[in-house]
């Protein structure tokens, strides 16, 4: 499969279609793939809750747009963020296991590129922070 601007452009219109203005592409290989890869289409204003990940690290790539990713220390202080654009000096980072975070995308049209270690596990309460 290329990840190309048709796919990209199909993602994000499917992303500014949904109530939660985000949309993601799997991109496993099979149910049995026991890695994390997806595409994430992310609009302005869509609301991603601070989380965390306690057996994971997570590497998120910007393609195309802004964002902003933010992190939290254990009380939901912020305590940095770090712009993410493509082409720039930062496109690219790695949030450590346990990290509190969230991303914001600053522009419509924005898609990132999600890693993480291990089979897909939903994020539980426990790992929200409420605020």
């Amino acid at each position: 499969m290329k990840i190309d601007n048709t796919l990209l452009d199909e993602l994000t219109a499917q992303a500014q279609a949904s109530p939660r203005l985000r949309m993601n592409m799997d991109l496993r290989n099979s149910a049995a793939d026991t890695s994390q890869r997806m595409l994430n289409a992310i609009e302005p204003g869509s609301v991603v809750p601070i989380h965390r990940h306690r057996k994971t690290s997570e590497t998120v790539v910007v393609l195309r747009g802004r964002a902003v990713q933010y992190l939290y220390d254990d009380e939901g202080r912020e305590t940095g963020s770090v712009l993410l654009v493509p082409g720039s000096e930062i496109t690219a980072m790695q949030v450590e296991m346990g990290q509190w975070h969230r991303i914001e995308a600053l522009e419509s049209g924005t898609v990132i590129l999600e890693m993480k270690d291990g089979a897909y596990e939903p994020i539980g309460a426990e790992d929200i922070l409420s605020m």
